[in-house]
């Protein structure tokens, strides 16, 4: 597609004068479709997660345009590379904060059982796809020097990690599954509640002073202990399992006691990975390396922006202008 632009003269400086190009007639690299387009394209496959065919039917529904299945995949390869500069700033910012949380789910490449990995804050968002599942990958991802606290499950992946805070809300609800399972105990509920309980009251403490805070944080991990202890080694008690698990993270319970910026639960993070969740089941995953890191790259781009509340199809677009 070629645009033809008249220069004129003009009477007062004596300069010739080009008319500034319409951002839906930029083009980024040598493509036949504008900026404008390859916005759209991005955002209704990654922010709406509309499959690619379907992109297709609606543009050229909608506007006319008819593309192939190709230039929708180049459209998109094109718009990851416009944010390589954008995504090694994000995985830098993300290294250097102080609290994230993260977490993993399943994805397929060309058929075969992969992972989504996801370290979250919460203005940032950032997905890698690997094969494995073990416990190179968030080291990988988040570096070696990282000094910040991760918020994530009891999965041993993450314990070659430095700091950790383990997941309130996945302890506690087990914790409930167990009392309803054992409904006819009544002391199963009951232990139940103090679990609960305990973790409310660390909830809702708060100093401004940090040597109070630690010594809270001792008190918290000495009555989490006397709860679990009596049952830990009891084979005939329904909650061996839980209190295992408690005296085995013990130290990594109420890190968020003394370290306000750090997160009880790991809401965030799944939260933040229910979209790939949603867009696995629609699309069934990727078909090849290549198509793997497109998307992880566009659902960290896209995934920050709603995070910092932007619009979505504008920063795109301004993405696109200011790469080379």
């Amino acid at each position: 597609m070629e645009h033809v632009l008249w220069g004129r003269w003009c009477g007062v400086c004596h300069k010739r004068v080009l008319p500034e190009v319409a951002t839906a007639f930029q083009v980024q690299g040598r493509r036949r479709f504008g900026v404008s387009v390859q916005a759209v394209v991005a955002t209704l496959h990654i922010a709406c997660r509309i499959p690619m065919r379907m992109v297709k039917s609606m543009l050229r529904e909608l506007f006319g345009l008819q593309l192939s299945e190709g230039e929708v995949v180049e459209l998109l390869k094109g718009t990851k590379q416009a944010g390589k500069a954008a995504l090694a700033e994000l995985l830098e910012q993300v290294r250097g904060s102080p609290a994230v949380c993260g977490d993993e789910t399943g994805w397929r490449e060309d058929g075969r059982n992969g992972y989504v990995w996801g370290f979250f804050t919460p203005t940032m968002r950032y997905f890698v796809y690997r094969r494995s599942r073990g416990g190179q990958v968030p080291v990988e991802v988040l570096g070696e020097e990282f000094g910040g606290i991760v918020t994530c499950d009891f999965y041993a992946g993450y314990n070659r990690l430095g700091m950790l805070q383990r997941c309130w809300v996945h302890l506690l609800r087990d914790a409930k599954e167990l009392a309803e399972i054992n409904a006819d105990q009544p002391e199963i509920g009951a232990w139940r509640t103090a679990l609960r309980d305990l973790y409310q009251e660390a909830k809702t403490f708060s100093s401004p002073k940090a040597r109070v805070r630690r010594q809270a944080r001792r008190d918290f991990e000495r009555r989490a202990k006397d709860l679990a202890q009596p049952y830990a080694a009891d084979a005939g008690a329904p909650q061996r399992v839980l209190a295992q698990r408690i005296l085995k993270h013990l130290h990594e319970l109420f890190v968020f006691v003394t370290d306000p910026a750090v997160a009880a639960d790991n809401n965030l993070a799944e939260r933040s990975l229910r979209p790939a969740v949603i867009a696995r089941k629609i699309s069934g995953g990727t078909r090849s390396t290549n198509g793997s890191e497109i998307q992880m790259g566009l659902m960290s781009l896209f995934g920050t922006w709603a995070a910092q509340e932007k619009n979505l199809l504008a920063s795109c677009e301004q993405l696109l202008l200011a790469s080379p």
